[in-house]
């Protein structure tokens, strides 16, 4: 899996590209966790170009949320496709998560 990071204006967007289970999951834990290290209060995760997310992943995504959150700071994912839409809609993550179609929704009153 690869991880690239951009920003839009006060937000960090992290966007995954291929898997993101079991293997992958401290990778992207180590990133977001060092995001929050520098003090980010907004991160989008754009999930474009991932293929796939495991239950480990979830709690990646959940515990990032939970730290933010904790911040007065907030996590967005947008840009699912049908494989993952279907992961976050039997595992309840698409009503836990602020989840967008796209990543100009997703930003937009960030």
């Amino acid at each position: 899996m690869e991880i690239t990071i951009h920003d839009n204006n006060d937000v960090k967007i992290v966007q995954f590209d291929g898997e993101l289970e079991t293997n992958t999951s401290h990778d992207a834990e180590v990133c977001l966790n060092k995001l929050l290290d520098e003090g980010v209060k907004k991160i989008l995760v754009d999930f474009e170009k991932l293929d796939y997310i495991s239950s480990a992943g979830l709690r990646v995504l959940l515990a990032t949320a939970q730290k933010l959150k904790a911040e007065d700071g907030a996590l967005r994912v947008c840009s699912l496709n049908e494989t993952v839409q279907e992961v976050f809609d039997i595992s309840g993550f698409s009503t836990i998560l602020s989840v967008f179609k796209t990543e100009s929704e997703a930003l937009d009153g960030f």
